[in-house]
């Protein structure tokens, strides 16, 4: 049965309202980005207010700390009107605890952010609030992503490939770049962004002196994750390639994704030729969150394309000579000759016009043996 139009208009709207949240908190990670950038992460050293006030001056740094607040504040509202509007209008069960644990994070990415400015930017909190936004992310893209409805046209389509070792890759990947973010927060919360002033070498050397030094440390592990990343991105590109068909949109996304590792990592190369220009390294972090949400995003589409794939493949189905899927009860042995010896009986009685009385074993086992 067909949606009533009344439903399809309510769907494109919720569809659009996901995609919109989704939107702002992309803002969201631009503003975060730039507030650690400029070091503005204690221009307003109180929690929940800014200087005891709702809208306090906007000037310097209080600009960019109490602009990332209040773009924090209406993603909080815009999350939480979606997930209550996603547990009345949407029937899928799973949709519904994916909206409300993209609602729980939200609420905790804010009361971590609270945390880190009320206790002075402390390391693990500061990487956590980082973490957690990454999350967050990528759920509000997921969400928007399996409310649209691309993805139910895609459930209803025919599955073109088995896509399992493309979706093991895709989850493998997204795993290595969330890491790499990680780890990318660290070196910036800890002010190790040009620990090594130099690129593509490390002071001059494939594998810099002073490894001992942290700051030293994490920048060159954040360089070699780069190099991870990209590798990961190109098996990813090759598994697809020799999986999916040329015309499917995953081979596409897989490029794009391609393309945004490219950007990235002469992003990445920029900010240290750059002296870590501002808004060059808020780039970096930007197209760093939107390279990981690709990733989740193609994950996700290849997980579905491989539960359609397990859902659609014939059960009790073997072929001729092959070992048949018996279901329970049945008797474990001599079950294929049985059946060869009924589909002989039948023939038999076709051709000769008449029904033969069912053999006696001895019967059966010569029939076996020598043939009709």
């Amino acid at each position: 049965m067909s949606d009533s139009p009344g439903t399809q208009v309510d769907n494109v709207r919720l569809g659009r309202f996901a995609k919109l949240t989704f939107a702002a908190t992309f803002l969201l990670v631009i503003a975060g980005s730039l507030v650690t950038t400029t070091g503005s992460g204690l221009a307003v050293p109180d929690w929940p207010l800014s200087f005891g006030r709702f809208f306090p001056p906007m000037r310097g740094g209080v600009l960019f700390e109490h602009g990332h607040r209040m773009i924090a504040g209406s993603v909080g509202l815009l999350m939480s009107v979606l997930a209550v509007w996603i547990w009345l209008a949407e029937p899928r069960r799973w949709v519904k605890w994916l909206a409300l644990s993209a609602w729980c994070a939200v609420v905790l990415q804010a009361i971590l952010g609270g945390i880190t400015v009320l206790h002075k930017l402390p390391l693990s909190v500061s990487v956590a609030h980082t973490a957690l936004a990454m999350i967050f992310f990528c759920l509000t893209a997921v969400v928007a992503l399996v409310i649209d409805r691309s993805w139910q046209r895609a459930r209803r389509s025919d599955v073109d490939f088995d896509s399992g070792p493309v979706m093991r890759t895709a989850a493998v990947t997204a795993a290595v770049i969330y890491l790499q973010i990680v780890v990318g927060a660290v070196m910036r919360h800890m002010g190790a962004g040009l620990a090594i002033p130099d690129f593509p070498l490390s002071y001059g050397r494939l594998i810099p002196p002073g490894l001992n030094i942290p700051t030293i440390a994490i920048n060159f592990a954040h360089r070699v994750g780069a190099l991870l990343v990209g590798a990961a991105i190109v098996y990813e590109y090759r598994v697809m390639r020799r999986h999916a068909p040329p015309e499917d949109p995953l081979r596409r996304w897989t490029q794009r994704l391609l393309g945004l590792y490219c950007a990235q990592f002469l992003l990445g190369a920029w900010t240290v030729w750059s002296i870590k220009n501002v808004f060059i390294t808020s780039a970096h972090v930007a197209v760093g969150a939107l390279t990981l949400v690709v990733s989740v995003m193609i994950a996700a589409r290849t997980a579905q394309r491989r539960f359609a794939h397990e859902s659609m493949a014939p059960r009790n189905v073997a072929p001729i000579g092959g070992p048949v899927e018996k279901p329970a009860g049945c008797p474990t042995e001599g079950v294929l000759p049985h059946v060869l010896v009924w589909q002989l009986i039948v023939i038999q009685s076709v051709t000769r016009g008449r029904v033969t009385p069912p053999p006696s074993r001895a019967t059966r086992t010569r029939t076996l043996s020598t043939g009709p």
